[in-house]
This record gives structure tokens, sequence and C-alpha cells, in this order.
């Protein structure tokens, strides 16, 4: 009896949708995991950054609507101003804070993180954990018409965005290694502040709707990816231990 019941269309169509959003995080999260070389991180500490991200997902959404709110009050929505905003000083700002601190939370003092690239792959670990959630609510609300483009844009941008952050998070570990507490402190922040810029920038462009803001959009999309594809490469072809 429970086997019909979990076959039953609308359990098949539940299956399909989830499997739908997740899969191109699932992707993504394998190739990164597949670059580090040295000392492959532990699936219970991966799984846990996962669900980190989708903990700032679930933050995210409540600090934005207060951020929402707030900016609605000191910016009208016809300006051409308040998407720009929105985009930068919300969206960015929260979104890539909540990935930092569930990042930082989980991870700064793991045994594990013993080489640079670690640092990659738990900030992409977090972002794709966040994305994967918001997807999810993405399909349930909007259908399967926009997992492609989803698939194709905003999972593989967190993932970009994650990899800039990650870059500097590993680079301030090593700072702190070696007592470097300037150095640690420019790169934690360095890394935040790129993945807000990056972030902000894709969203505005995305949310302005002209033609102009469309090409640049897509322009910055191609260069971001291919910018991205081989700092992976190159962190991890460099990596090395931070202690």
């Amino acid at each position: 009896m429970l086997f019909y019941a979990l076959m039953s269309p609308a359990v098949t169509i539940l299956v399909i949708y989830i499997l739908a959003a997740i899969l191109p995080a699932v992707f993504l999260m394998r190739y990164i995991y597949s670059q580090d070389k040295y000392e492959p991180e532990p699936g219970n500490l991966l799984w846990s950054l996962v669900l980190s991200g989708v903990a700032a997902a679930l933050v995210s959404i409540l600090l934005e609507s207060v951020g929402e709110t707030v900016l609605s009050r000191f910016v009208s929505e016809d300006s051409p101003d308040y998407s720009i905003i929105l985009a930068f000083l919300v969206v960015a700002v929260v979104e890539e804070g909540t990935k930092f601190f569930f990042l930082k939370r989980k991870t700064w003092n793991n045994p594990n993180f013993n080489f640079r690239y670690d640092g990659v792959v738990y900030a992409v670990f977090v972002s794709l954990g966040f994305a994967a959630f918001e997807n999810v609510e993405y399909v349930f609300r909007y259908g399967l018409s926009v997992v492609a483009s989803r698939a194709l844009l905003a999972i593989p941008a967190h993932m970009g965005f994650a990899v800039f952050m990650g870059s500097f998070y590993g680079r301030a570990k090593i700072c702190e290694a070696r007592g470097d507490r300037t150095g640690k402190t420019l790169n934690l922040l360095a890394g935040y502040l790129v993945a807000v810029f990056l972030h902000g920038f894709y969203d505005s462009t995305a949310m302005i709707g002209t033609s102009q803001s469309m090409w640049m959009f897509v322009a910055f999309v191609i260069i971001m990816y291919i910018v991205v594809y081989n700092k992976i490469k190159s962190e991890s072809r460099n990596d090395k231990p931070i202690y």
C-alpha cells in the first residue's frame, strides 16, 4: 500500500520538481569537490555546510523583507535607482552576509581547514546549499519553465560569488596561521565585499530590464564564468597547506 502511495502522480511530480531544482547545485558541488587534490573534506562537514546554506537562505528571507520595507520608505519603487540600491544594499549585502556568517561559524576553527583551497570548497558548498533551497522555492512557485534558466544562470552565479569569497577566505586563514592579523582582516573583508559587488552587479543588471542592462548582464555573466573557471583551476593547482 505504501509503495502505491509513493508512486502516486502527486508524489512523482513532487520528486521531479525537487530533483530538477537541486541537481544543478549537486553537479557543481561535485565539480568543486573533484578539484580538491589534497585531503578531500569529510562528507559530514560538507553536508553541514549545505544545511548552513539553507539556514542562510531562511535568514535572508527575513532580513531582505525588512530591508525592502525600509528602502521603500526612502526610495520610490518607480525610481530608476530603486533596483540598483535593492540589488546591492539589500539583496547582495544580506545574502552574502548570511552565507559568510554561517561559513565562518562552521569552518574557521575546524581542524579540517588545513589547505587554502578548502576555503573555496567551504564557501561554495554553503552558497550552493543556499542556491538549491532558493531554486526549490522558484520551481514550486513558477514551475519547471524556470529550471533551465536558473541552472545556467542563478545557480552558477552563486557558485561564482562563492569562489571569490572562498579564495580570500583561504588566504585569511593562512594570514592567521602566520600571525598576520591585518592580512587576515583585509582578506576576510575583501572576500565579502567582492562577493557583494559581483552579486549586486549581477542582480541589478538583470532587474533594471532595459536592453542596455541586459547586454551588460550577458557580458558580465560570460566574463565571470570564464574568470571563475580559470580561478578554480588556479586555486586547485596552486593549493598549499595552511600550517
